[in-house]
C-alpha cells in the first residue's frame, strides 16, 4: 500500500529518526518499499548514512529538508533511507556497486535502484548547487528520472551487469594456505607504506586500520622483525599524543584529515575505540609505557562515561557520538585562546605550552587540543590533569554531541574481547566484571533460541537480523572471557554460537555467507548473500570465526578444529589481494600454525596472570584448575600441576616460577 508521507517514525534507528520529519516520503529498506516501487513503476532512490556522519548531515541540511528538492524527490522515485550500522549488509552490497561503477566509496551514499533492488547508478554526496565539479543533486534526480523513461534498454543493461558482477561475490576462490613466505611477503608491504615520523599509513586522511596493525604486531612473533612492532608503537604514541584522542573526555575519533593526527572528523566510533584499546593492551604487556596506561584508561572510562545504554550492570555499549553539535563539526571539542585564559588562570600558560594552545589557533582559528610535550615527573602530569579536569567540566555545559545509542552485537563484542584482554595487560580486574556484563546484556537482549545473536538493538526492540560478524565477534568474545577468566560456561557459550553460524551461515569450501540462510530482505535476492573476507575498519566475520576455529583447536587439540580452520582460510586464497586485505584470516592461519597453549594446571595464580599478560596474540591460555581434566586430545593432558607451555604438538616440562614463564612466552 503506498503512503503520501514518511514512514521513517516507525523506526527504532537513531539515523533513520533523524530524517522522520523530512518533507521526503522516506522509507525503510525492505519487502513493502520494493513493491511499492514495482506498483509504481518507478526507479528507486537509496540514501544509506550513520548518526554521526558529518556529509550525511550536511545533505540533509541542504536537500532532504527542501520542500523544493523533496517534492522532485516524491514524485520522481521511491525513497528508501538505510543506516548503513543497522544494516551493513545491504551497504556493502550498494557499496561494492558503487565501487564497480569506478566511483569512489563513502557516506552519504546514493544509489539508484530498478524497483527489484538492482542498482544501475550511483554517487555519495552531491551539493544543492554545482560546485567542485559535481552536478547539483537536482540535476541528479531530473537526469536519472529521464534515462528511466527515455533509455530502458541501457537502464537494463547497466543493472544486469552490476548485479552480475556483485553475484560473484558469493562465490570462494580456494588456495593453499599461507605459507610463513606469504606472511612475510604481506608484512613488508604494509612495512614499506608506513609514516615513519608520524605513524600509521603514508598520506591522509590517516586512518587507525587497527586489523592490519594487528597483524604486523602478531606477526612479529612470528618473523623475529622488531621493526614492527615498534610501528604499531609508533601509531599508538602519535595518536595517542594527537588531536584524534580527546585529551580532556577520552576515545580516539574515527581518522584524522592530516597525516599529523592533528584534525579528527570528530565522531567517535565504538569499533575503533574497541581495537584500539586492544592494541594499548598487546603494547603494553610487550613493552608498558605510561602513555598507554592513561589512555587506556581514559578511553575505558569514556565507554563507561558516555556509552553505556542502560543501568546498573544491565547495559551495552552505544554505537557513536556525532562529530557535530549545534550543525557545526567540532564545536564541542575545540577551544579559544581566552576561554582557556579565563577558565585556568595562572595555570593556562603552562597547559597551552603542552597541548598547543596558541592566540591563533591551530585549526581554523581555533585550538585542536593535542600533547607537544612528552610526559613529564608525576607533579607536573598532576597539575595538567587539575587543568583538564577545569575544562572538562566547563566543556560539559556546552551541547554535547548526538548520540547513536542502538546496541551493536558485533562492536560490542570486539569491546567485550579487548576489555578482556586489557585487563590483564593494565591490572584493571574492574575492566574484566565490566566485559562479562557487556556480554551478558547483549545475550540476554539479542540471543535467539537457536543459538544465534541479533545484530541490532535498542530500547528493548531488536532491529535487525544477526549477520556473520555478529556470530563470529561474540563467539570470539566469549572464548576471550573464557581464557581470561577460566569459566567453562564461556566455552560452551561460544560453542553454542559457532553450531548456530554453521547451521545458518556456511557457504561452499568451508565459508560463511555474510547473511543468514533464512534472510527475507536481501537486495536482489540470494546475489546479496556474499561471501567476504576482507577486513576494513570492523574485522570481517570469516576472518574473526577463522580464528575462533585456531583458537578452539589450541584450546581443545580437537583435529575437527583444525580442519575447519583450513577449509575457511583456504577458500578465499586464490583471490586476487587476498592475503594483504585479509590480515584477519592472516592472523588465524599464522594462530592455527604457530599457536602456543598455555596449561595451567592447578592453584597457581601468578601462573595464570603471566601466561594472560603474553604480549603475543597467538598464546592461548587454559586454566583448568585443581580437579578438572583436559580433554584427553590436548597435547598437554595427564601431565604434572604446574604452567605447560605446548607448541606445534610438543611440551614443556611443568613451570611453576612465573619469571620463567613470561621469559619463554616474550621469546615465542
Amino acid at each position: 500500500m503506498a503512503h503520501d508521507r514518511n514512514l521513517l517514525k516507525e523506526a527504532s534507528s537513531p539515523y533513520l529518526l533523524q530524517h522522520a520529519d523530512n518533507p521526503v516520503h522516506w522509507r525503510q529498506w525492505g519487502a513493502q518499499a520494493l513493491a511499492e516501487a514495482k506498483n509504481a513503476g518507478k526507479p528507486i532512490l537509496l540514501s544509506i548514512g550513520y548518526a554521526a556522519c558529518h556529509w550525511c548531515h550536511v545533505m540533509a541540511h541542504e536537500s532532504f529538508e527542501d520542500p523544493v528538492t523533496a517534492e522532485e524527490m516524491n514524485r520522481l522515485y521511491i525513497n528508501i533511507k538505510v543506516d548503513r550500522e543497522e544494516r551493513p549488509d545491504v551497504d556493502q552490497f550498494y557499496m561494492s556497486a558503487l565501487h564497480a561503477m569506478g566511483e569512489q566509496g563513502g557516506w552519504p551514499l546514493t544509489i539508484f535502484l530498478t524497483p527489484e533492488g538492482a542498482p544501475f547508478w550511483g554517487g555519495t554526496y552531491f551539493p544543492p548547487e554545482p560546485r567542485w565539479g559535481k552536478p547539483s543533486f537536482r540535476q541528479v534526480l531530473a537526469a536519472i528520472a529521464d534515462a528511466w523513461h527515455r533509455e530502458p534498454a541501457k537502464i537494463t543493461f547497466n543493472a544486469k551487469q552490476l548485479t552480475a558482477h556483485l553475484a560473484a561475490l558469493g562465490t570462494t576462490q580456494p588456495g593453499r594456505l599461507p605459507a610463513d613466505e606469504q606472511l612475510g611477503e604481506v608484512a613488508t608491504s604494509l612495512m614499506a607504506a608506513q609514516d615513519t615520523e608520524q605513524g600509521g599509513f603514508r598520506g591522509a586522511p590517516k586512518f587507525p586500520n587497527a586489523p592490519l596493525m594487528r597483524f604486523l604486531w602478531q606477526d612479529s612473533f612470528r618473523s623475529g622483525r622488531a621493526e614492527q612492532r615498534e610501528a604499531v608503537r609508533l601509531l599508538l604514541r602519535r595518536m595517542s599524543m594527537g588531536g584524534i584522542y580527546d585529551h580532556l573526555g577520552g576515545g580516539y575519533a574515527r581518522y584524522a584529515t592530516d597525516r599529523d593526527w592533528l584534525v579528527p572528523h570528530f565522531e567517535k566510533m565504538l569499533y575503533d575505540n574497541a581495537q584500539i584499546l586492544e592494541l594499548l593492551a598487546l603494547a603494553q604487556a610487550g613493552f608498558p609505557d605510561p602513555l598507554f596506561g592513561a589512555r587506556a584508561r581514559e578511553t575505558v572510562g569514556w565507554l563507561e562515561r558516555e556509552m553505556r545504554t542502560g543501568e546498573g550492570r544491565n547495559f551495552a555499549f552505544a554505537a557513536s557520538q556525532d562529530a557535530d553539535s549545534e550543525g557545526e563539526e567540532g564545536k564541542f571539542y575545540v577551544w579559544d585562546a581566552g576561554e582557556i585564559a579565563a577558565l585556568l588562570g595562572p595555570a593556562a600558560e603552562e597547559f597551552g605550552a603542552a597541548y598547543d594552545v596558541k592566540q591563533a589557533g591551530n585549526w581554523e582559528g581555533r585550538t585542536i587540543l593535542h600533547r607537544v610535550l612528552p610526559i613529564g615527573d608525576p607533579a607536573f602530569e598532576a597539575r595538567l590533569a587539575e587543568a583538564k579536569a577545569k575544562l572538562f567540566s566547563a566543556r560539559a555545559l556546552r551541547v554535547a554531541p548526538g548520540r547513536d545509542d542502538k546496541v551493536l552485537a558485533d562492536w560490542n563484542g570486539l569491546a567485550v574481547a579487548a576489555l578482556a584482554r586489557a585487563a590483564h595487560a593494565f591490572d584493571e580486574p574492574h575492566w574484566l566484571s565490566l566485559a562479562a556484563d557487556v556480554f551478558d546484556f547483549v545475550l540476554k537482549e539479542m540471543g535467539q533460541a537457536d543459538g544465534r545473536v541479533a545484530h541490532a538493538w535498542r530500547r528493548g526492540r531488536v532491529s535487525a537480523a544477526g549477520l556473520l560478524e555478529d556470530q563470529a565477534a561474540m563467539a570470539r568474545a566469549a572464548l576471550a572471557l573464557y581464557e581470561a577468566t577460566g569459566d567453562p560456561r564461556r566455552r560452551e557459550t561460544a560453542l553454542r554460537i559457532v553450531a548456530a553460524s554453521e547451521a545458518h551461515f556456511e557457504g561452499p569450501d568451508g565459508a560463511f555467507f555474510e547473511a543468514a540462510n533464512d534472510a527475507l530482505d536481501l537486495p536482489c535476492g540470494s546475489a546479496a548473500r556474499a561471501l567476504l573476507a576482507e577486513d576494513h575498519a570492523v574485522p570481517s566475520g570469516n576472518g574473526m570465526l577463522a580464528e575462533v576455529y585456531a583458537r578452539l583447536f589450541h584450546l581443545t587439540g580437537e583435529d575437527g578444529w583444525r580442519v575447519k580452520a583450513e577449509r575457511l582460510i583456504g577458500a578465499f586464497m586464490g583471490r586476487a589481494g587476498a592475503t594483504v586485505q585479509s590480515p584477519g584470516l592472516l592472523g588465524a592461519a599464522d594462530l592455527l600454525m604457530r599457536g602456543v597453549s598455555v596449561v595451567i594446571g592447578g592453584s597457581f595464580p601468578a601462573l595464570a596472570s603471566v601466561a594472560r599478560k603474553a604480549p603475543d596474540p597467538a598464546v592461548v591460555v587454559l586454566e583448568v584448575g585443581e580437579s578438572a581434566k583436559l580433554p584427553l586430545t590436548h597435547p598437554a593432558a595427564g601431565r604434572p600441576l604446574g604452567a605447560i607451555v605446548c607448541q606445534a604438538g610438543v611440551c614443556s616440562l611443568p613451570l611453576i616460577d612465573p619469571a620463567a614463564l613470561a621469559a619463554m612466552l616474550h621469546r615465542t
